[in-house]
């Protein structure tokens, strides 16, 4: 699974790129076109009438075109100091040998296209008038290059940069998960147990009921362990929480109550596996067990716009809540809370109310 999931990652972020340098070289011929609209425009004596707009257009052309032509080679050299990250002053004066070249490669292509359309005296005399007007505006025009071209290649690092640490967080959350799954699994089975063997010595017949009980409550635990980190129906995990407390009640009698209060609307809503069974232990063993005569547990299930509300409280004895440092009410809350902190984003909360005397309750909403 873990092998699959990389490789779709890593062919998502190839195919990517291509796309990337479409949108990279789209930018660039629509920048290119509004240059040489924006050139011709200026060029336009638009009160006067001495030059029209397509005489303004022609010299653009003249002007701009052979560097709009030549752009695209800046793309890969500017990708290239990237890629080396050479110091602040050698990447200088690497910058400074490129626009050199580039203005001798644009003078050239110039006196070469004069050359063909208009004749070598032409060009000669082209050349020598614009020499060095051209060379300082390929200077700046090679300058803009590379620092849109460094923009983009380094919006570009950035953007891989997000996407790796979001993939790592992503599966270090995974793995978090799993080990708090891990924590849950065997703490529950241990306690399941112990009650078994409680019920072995008292009364064998009901001993054999629960272990029938048990088998489900296998099924459960394991086929969850096999999601790893997907999710369940509420109605399964309802299902699996009954057969827990009929074990219980095997053991507890009369002294252990329950009451039901479901929404039938959040049956089929979604939630991680063993998100109840650890909050109706803690009730059992803290709260109602320690008890002589007993006392109520109450589950309750609610559907809002918010999202689903769950609900378990009894009315045992409770504690002074938050607990202070190095005391916990039990493994399975606290394993319960840290999963509620990385699932969901975040967006999930789990609610404890407790003091002395008033129980202990706990609200989860799931979004």
């Amino acid at each position: 699974m873990a092998r699959r999931g990389t490789s779709s990652m890593t062919a998502m972020s190839s195919s990517a790129v291509p796309d990337r340098n479409r949108r990279l070289w789209l930018a660039y011929a629509l920048m290119c076109v509004l240059a040489w609209l924006l050139y011709a425009v200026a060029g336009t004596d638009w009160q006067r009438g001495t030059r029209s707009f397509w005489e303004g257009l022609y010299e653009a052309s003249w002007s701009l075109g052979p560097g709009l032509l030549l752009g695209p080679a800046v793309y890969p050299w500017t990708r290239w100091l990237h890629g080396h990250r050479p110091r602040l002053a050698t990447r200088l004066a690497w910058h400074g040998l490129a626009a050199s070249v580039f203005v001798v490669l644009w003078q050239g292509l110039d006196f070469i296209l004069a050359g063909l359309l208009f004749g070598l005296p032409h060009a000669r005399a082209t050349f020598e008038q614009g020499v060095v007007w051209r060379a300082a505006w390929g200077v700046v025009v090679y300058g803009a290059l590379a620092f849109g071209f460094g923009s983009a290649l380094l919006a570009r690092r950035a953007h891989q940069q997000a996407l790796r640490a979001a993939q790592a967080e992503s599966a270090l959350v995974r793995a978090e998960l799993a080990a708090v799954q891990g924590k849950l699994n065997p703490h529950f089975l241990f306690n399941t147990l112990n009650s078994l063997l409680m019920l072995t010595r008292r009364d064998p017949a009901r001993a054999e009921a629960g272990l029938l009980g048990f088998s489900r409550l296998m099924r459960y635990v394991l086929d969850s362990t096999r999601q790893g980190g997907g999710r369940v129906a509420l109605r399964d995990e309802l299902d699996f929480v009954r057969d827990y407390l009929q074990l219980e009640q095997l053991r507890l009698g009369e002294r252990l109550r329950v009451v039901w209060d479901l929404d039938p609307a959040a049956d089929d809503d979604e939630v991680p596996p063993l998100t109840l069974q650890p909050l109706v232990e803690n009730a059992v063993a803290h709260g109602i067990a320690p008890q002589v005569n007993g006392g109520t547990l109450r589950i309750a299930s609610r559907r809002s716009p918010e999202g689903l509300h769950l609900h378990v409280g009894d009315d045992g004895a409770g504690c002074d809540w938050p607990q202070p440092a190095g005391s916990r009410r039990g493994i399975g809350l606290s394993a319960l809370q840290r999963r509620f902190e990385l699932d969901y984003e975040g967006r999930a909360r789990l609610d404890v109310r407790s003091a002395p005397g008033q129980g202990f309750v706990v609200d989860i909403l799931i979004p």
